[in-house]
């Protein structure tokens, strides 16, 4: 087995997850990324990180410094030792777990392995996909065979898209190998370079398992307060007052309702859903969550069209407003947003939406959504309409002034509950 003096890390796959990790990583050790995406592999050769994750200079600190490079090519990654798979884990259509990228990146790692190498994933899976799914992968194309000729290991990621706090280097880790020896070398690589150290597990299928109920905890928990926010709006009580309340006693746990999309929260509890109904058990509580708060896009929209009819302002064909498309605040991150349920429930009624977001690239939103968004404040407030919704807490929108934008008896609605009182006419 390798020891941390020999390590020659390729982090396969270089999105959210995987440059943080490689930056970081490279600090330490030789690192090379891997992507088959390879605009993107160009675009971080040239120092830009278009998920805004790793900050330009720190990227161009580590190719200039420090011998970052990123390459598509499987002939500049056959040198390393240390693979680390952190590719998106993804569901279908039919919100059924799809493999095929982590599949296709241990494919890629098989090809490349050599004897006495350490595989680690961290994408996020349910119990069991590591050993039973992807190393018997790498040992069909490699013809290596696990815990003989190479080794393995799992740490699941815990990047937080957009948060400035909790970066990869100050997160607490979760590590875990195929072996006693390579449990010890992982925990030990890690800890190499994380300043708050890790947890190791006592497996694999532990580990696995820890990172898959930590967003199924929070999605269920969302799916609560979003529960309650139903219930008080029906009852004409404030919710975000009755949480202020709440959180006044010591032990509550204070949560805001919201929309709930991006790549962890709203999918990774399927993987689970999907994997204990194998065997058996009907985890209802957290297909309900899940339920619940794919429920909430369009619930949005029809408060805001109640609260329309309320004032007298006619929905068909009204101007409308959408203030945010990410998934989350201050963040470029697309992926799974459910504004998209806010703007195709009011586009029954109406084709004019503008959805403005400054964080977000308007050829990506394009590209995935086909929806057009709209970056240019001095645009927007050149503009009047009838209805405004504050979808995503960007900071940005708080320099607005939305009651210029919509003038009486026009509605606003924030979702967020960040706006002033004395401006909104509802709040989730």
């Amino acid at each position: 087995m390798i020891t941390l003096s020999d390590i020659k890390i390729c982090v396969v796959g270089l999105g959210y997850v995987g440059l943080p990790l490689a930056r970081l990583f490279s600090t330490r050790y030789p690192t090379v990324g891997f992507d088959i995406d390879s605009r993107r592999v160009e675009a971080l050769m040239q120092g830009h990180d278009d998920t805004l994750e790793v900050e330009d200079d720190l990227l161009q600190e580590a190719i200039n410094n420090h011998g970052f490079r990123c390459t598509s090519s499987l002939d500049d990654i056959k040198g390393c030792n240390l693979y680390i798979v952190a590719v998106p884990t993804p569901v279908d259509d039919n919100n059924r777990p799809d493999l095929t990228p982590l599949l296709r990146a241990s494919e890629t790692v098989g090809k490349v392995l050599s004897q006495d190498d350490i595989v680690i994933y961290e994408s996020t899976v349910y119990p069991g996909v590591t050993e039973e799914e992807c190393l018997p992968v790498i040992e069909r194309v490699s013809g290596l065979k696990l815990n003989v000729d190479f080794y393995a290991g799992y740490s699941p990621e815990r990047i937080n898209p957009g948060d400035k706090e909790h970066r990869v280097e100050t997160i607490r880790k979760v590590t875990s190998g195929s072996t006693p020896e390579a449990a010890d070398l992982v925990d030990d690589f890690y800890n190499s370079v994380l300043l708050n150290g890790t947890h190791k597990a006592p497996s694999i299928k532990v580990a696995e398992a820890s990172k898959i109920i930590e967003n199924s905890q929070r999605d269920v928990n969302i799916a609560f307060v979003n529960e309650l926010a139903k219930i008080f709006n029906a009852m004409g009580i404030d919710t975000h007052d009755v949480l202020e309340a709440a959180a006044s006693k010591w032990n509550f746990i204070k949560l805001n309702p919201g929309l709930v999309g991006g790549h962890c929260i709203s999918v990774d509890p399927y993987y689970l859903i999907q994997k204990s109904q194998l065997y058996g058990v009907l985890p209802r509580v957290m297909s309900n969550a899940r339920r619940l708060n794919n429920s909430m896009g369009a619930y949005v929209a029809n408060q805001t069209i109640r609260q329309m009819n309320l004032k007298g302002v006619p929905v068909k064909d009204a101007r409308i407003l959408i203030l945010g498309f990410s998934f989350k605040e201050n963040c470029p991150d697309i992926r799974n947003t459910k504004v998209v349920d806010i703007y195709h429930t009011l586009r029954e009624y109406t084709p004019n939406i503008t959805l403005y977001d400054p964080w977000v690239d308007p050829a990506k939103a394009l590209g995935e959504y086909g929806i057009e968004i709209e970056n240019s404040k001095m645009k927007i407030e050149k503009t009047q309409f009838d209805v405004a919704i504050l979808a995503v807490a960007h900071d940005a929108f708080l320099s607005l002034d939305l009651r210029a934008l919509v003038p009486q008896p026009g509605v606003i609605y924030d979702v967020k509950g960040i706006l002033p009182r004395t401006i909104i006419d509802a709040r989730l």
